[in-house]
């Protein structure tokens, strides 16, 4: 059964530390559709790099480029964002989401940037964009029994970040 806290707690601390990976979705309030209230959501996984716990309402993580920004779009735009950190280990089911809003920053103007480029992404190498501070409002844990066990191999290297799935790609590989 899934519970509602007021701010991060330790245990969940813990979670998002140990965590290779962690997921962020994000939607603009100006694509919301005015009678439902709904419109695209981004979902980006962010393997690699650290999820930080500033406090028990804010966590940052180092952005960098080779994907969309949508994250930092929708931040601007004032919407909501969610990052959920999942434990994939057999003997601790496990899933945290935090709710609120996000702020961006450049490296430049981040007061956050020494933290967060004192423990850049060892595998990514691509040029780091900016800082993404998301101000939490509530998080909530469920069981996890939907995630499966799986043990973490490696992270990516360069040559595999999606070649085979982007256009153009699947024509060459089937001879067109």
């Amino acid at each position: 059964m899934a519970r509602i806290y007021e701010s991060i707690t330790a245990e969940q601390a813990e979670l998002i530390r140990r965590s290779p990976l962690f997921f962020v979705a994000s939607a603009d309030p100006s694509l919301a559709d005015t009678e439902a209230g709904l419109g695209p959501v981004n979902l980006s996984p962010k393997g690699g790099v650290p999820l930080h716990v500033l406090d028990d309402h804010r966590v940052a993580y180092l952005d960098y480029t080779g994907s969309g920004n949508e994250t930092a779009r929708h931040a601007v735009a004032g919407g909501p964002v969610t990052v959920m950190v999942c434990s994939f280990e057999a003997d601790d089911a496990a899933v945290v989401r935090l709710y609120g809003k996000a702020a961006v920053s450049t490296l430049e103007d981040s007061p956050l940037a020494a933290l967060l480029l004192d423990s850049p992404a060892e595998s990514i190498h691509l040029p780091q964009r900016q800082v993404i501070e998301v101000l939490v409002d509530r998080t909530i844990t469920s069981c996890g029994y939907g995630v499966p066990v799986m043990e973490f191999a490696r992270e990516r290297n360069l040559s595999g970040r999606g070649r085979s799935y982007k256009e153009g790609r699947r024509a060459e590989r089937a001879g067109g």
